[in-house]
This record gives C-alpha cells, sequence and structure tokens, in this order.
C-alpha cells in the first residue's frame, strides 16, 4: 500500500490538493498511511477518528437520529461523516469510513467485513459499499483503507 500512498501524495501535491479523513473502523490507518509518506504534510490536512457513536455525533456532528434509525454502520452514517467532515476541514477530498472490521459485533444484516467508504470531491460523492470476507480485523482494516486509496487514486 506504500506504493499507493507515494502516488496519491505525488498527484495531490502536483495538484496542489488536498485530504482529509474521518475513520471509524479503520481507526487511523488511513491516515497514517498517508501521513507515513515524505512530504504530506503539504496535503493531508486532517484525520479524525471517531470511533465511537458519541465522537461522531460530538465531532462530526452526524444527527443522533441518524445512527439509532440507520445504526453506525450505514449509507446515511457515512454520508453525514463525510458532508460534515468535509464541512470542517475544507479540504479538496474528503473521505469517511464506517463498518465493522469484527471479529464480533456482526448481524445477519451487517456482517463482519461491512464497511461504507465515502468520498467527497467538489460536488461528487460517492459511498461505497463493501463486504470484505475475512473475519480477521487487520484484514478487514487493510482491505478498508486500500479501496479508500484507490476510491482518492480514481478521482486523481
Amino acid at each position: 500500500m506504500r506504493n499507493l500512498s507515494l502516488k496519491i501524495v505525488k498527484l495531490l501535491t502536483k495538484k496542489k490538493l488536498t485530504v482529509s479523513f474521518a475513520e471509524s473502523c479503520t481507526g487511523g490507518l488511513l491516515s497514517s498511511l498517508i501521513t507515513s509518506i515524505s512530504g504530506s504534510s503539504k496535503v493531508f490536512n486532517m484525520g479524525l477518528v471517531t470511533y465511537s457513536n458519541n465522537a461522531k455525533v460530538k465531532l462530526l456532528k452526524v444527527p443522533k437520529k441518524t445512527i439509532s434509525e440507520y445504526g453506525a454502520v450505514s449509507y446515511e452514517t457515512c454520508l453525514s461523516m463525510l458532508k460534515n467532515l468535509n464541512k470542517i476541514s475544507k479540504s479538496n477530498i474528503s473521505i469517511s469510513i464506517t463498518g465493522i472490521a469484527g471479529p464480533n459485533g456482526g448481524t445477519k444484516e451487517k456482517p463482519v467485513g461491512l464497511v461504507y467508504i465515502g468520498l467527497k470531491q467538489g460536488s461528487k460523492i460517492i459511498i461505497r459499499k463493501n463486504l470484505f470476507k475475512s473475519k480477521k480485523r487487520i484484514t478487514i482494516q487493510k482491505a478498508s483503507a486500500k479501496q479508500a486509496l484507490k476510491m482518492i487514486l480514481n478521482v486523481l
């Protein structure tokens, strides 16, 4: 994933664009992948790890009703995280991630490996629903971060 991160930092730098992340199930892994690249300070604006529902509500202004109605792991929560991160950060590209990394916490409706990843660039919003097959926590976290990097690369 280092090569992917390096490519993204170079492209963001070249295009004079900034990026910010709101992470839940990845716990800061995506931010770490970008900030491990020298020169990332020119393009990386902020990374928020909003792991708890309380953090999503307090920091990202996700309505409590959205979480109670749809759950923390939902299209609606991912979208709210994304839009509000974008307002806070003023970055050119914003990414939000919320999911169930396991090995526990899954249900029939929302199994372990279900991860929503959102990207906002200007008025363009993309929300991807992913179902990673692994039951290993770190594998799901890495797969989620890699998918987010690929989404950024696709808009660059």
